[in-house]
């Protein structure tokens, strides 16, 4: 019977994850998961826990509890990264990450005895690699997704600097964040207990402003100044890595150094037929065909396979090969061009330029609406008690273009929705 209402209390969980934009289909391993995650009892819990910001009084209304027995139980998740602890103008609010980019990636973001890891990683590998669907879904659902690459600045042009807006530079993150935590990397630390690791730096994954705040204060990452992670992002460069953060313009959360071969994204990238699981940069490589030798430093080097080598179609060397971009996958990272020591490999705009959400409430939302999950944002918990979390929904609906618009209502189904939607669209037709 106790197995039983174990069980219950993991699927209980299951649901709640599964009201995110980006859910987690409820497998076997999934449940597998959760159980070295969570506690029966915790599981059960944080089920009844809406998605949106919450503070201690919330939880402790929704449990039954007393404000200090519920704050003790947050801060115990937040110290194994379950939880993100946030001191905000309105005090101190705790939230529930998603499971990526959010608590899977915490769970191994620092080494020690938290959690046995390794029966993690290969809990990890097999939910993500073999059975394939939570990253089918992650990554080729919708057209919004979690991450972007950031262009490699250091093969920029003059010109293609002045393209370059400041949200679209890594250094600029850096620049701008109130806080910065590094961590260890999930995607290699799970691939090292699997055998699978390769030689690129394991401390090197970046966290900043209040994702950053929560993670050093519970020692999951460690407090860096500016300059610290600036010499790591040369580093990563340095090591061909591709810089992927949250797609978002303001207040980015993380930035991952990726490689091709343990980058779960870079190998979506390449395991789907879907071009761009990735939200890509505004550029792509420009071949100067009369300089490449077909050396395949650039195609050794891209890490979704997005670069190859044709028939240079020269009539006295038969054999000699030349780089070719496959611009449906490309990421426009600039890796190749940085390798290329015939500087035969330059960056272009792309036709059309990428949008990036404005911030973590306007991706939250687009998410939903192509994924069919407005409704679990909207009547979350908590989310009709609160005036404020209604007029941030609404605001962000009212901002998208129509097309959007017209999804979020036929999900809803709602009267006052689309009396609000033609009502914002008349007065902008008037103005």
């Amino acid at each position: 019977m106790s197995h039983n209402t174990a069980r219950e209390s993991y699927r209980k969980l299951s649901e709640r994850i599964n009201r995110f934009a980006q859910g987690a289909p409820p497998t076997d391993l999934l449940f597998q998961i959760l159980e070295v995650l969570f506690t029966p009892a915790e599981a059960e819990l944080v089920a009844l826990l809406p998605i949106k910001p919450f503070t201690a009084e919330t939880a402790a209304r929704l449990w039954k509890k007393s404000e200090t027995e519920a704050r003790n139980i947050l801060e115990a998740l937040a110290s194994r990264g379950m939880m993100l602890d946030l001191d905000s103008r309105h005090g101190q609010t705790f939230v529930m990450p998603p499971p990526m980019a959010g608590f899977f990636e915490f769970s191994m973001m620092r080494i020690g005895d938290h959690y046995d890891q390794k029966l993690l990683a290969e809990l990890f590998y097999e939910y993500l690699n073999v059975e394939e669907d939570f990253i089918k879904a992650l990554f080729t659902t919708g057209e919004t997704q979690i991450g972007r690459v950031f262009v490699n600045e250091c093969v920029l042009s003059a010109e293609n600097t002045l393209h370059v807006l400041d949200y679209e530079r890594a250094s600029q993150v850096v620049e701008t964040a109130s806080h910065i935590g590094i961590g260890t990397c999930y995607c290699r630390h799970k691939a090292s207990h699997l055998g699978r690791n390769c030689e690129a730096p394991m401390d090197i994954c970046m966290t900043f402003n209040s994702t950053a705040s929560s993670l050093i204060k519970h020692s999951i990452a460690r407090r860096v100044d500016k300059a610290e992670c600036h010499d790591l992002l040369a580093q990563a460069r340095d090591r061909n890595l591709v810089q992927f953060g949250e797609n978002v313009r303001q207040r980015v959360s993380f930035i991952c150094n990726c490689c091709g071969c343990c980058c779960e994204a870079m190998l979506a990238a390449k395991r789907f037929a879907v071009p761009n699981p990735i939200s890509t940069t505004n550029f792509l490589p420009e071949i100067v065909e009369d300089k490449c030798s077909g050396c395949m430093k650039c195609a050794n080097v891209c890490p979704v396979e997005a670069m190859g080598m044709v028939s240079a179609g020269d009539s006295r060397h038969h054999k000699r090969k030349k780089a070719k971009v496959n611009e449906e996958i490309c990421l426009g990272c600039g890796v190749c061009a940085r390798v290329c020591d015939k500087q035969a490999i330059g960056l272009k705009k792309r036709g059309q330029r990428v949008i990036t959400p404005v911030n973590t409430a306007h991706r939250t939302v687009v998410m939903a609406i192509e994924r069919g999950k407005l409704q679990d944002l909207i009547f979350d918990n908590q989310a009709l008690a609160s005036h404020r979390a209604m007029a941030a929904i609404l605001g962000v609906i009212l901002k998208l273009p129509p097309l959007k618009q017209v999804m979020a209502s036929r999900q809803m189904k709602s009267r006052y929705l689309e009396n609000l939607l033609s009502n914002h669209k008349s007065k902008r037709a008037e103005a």
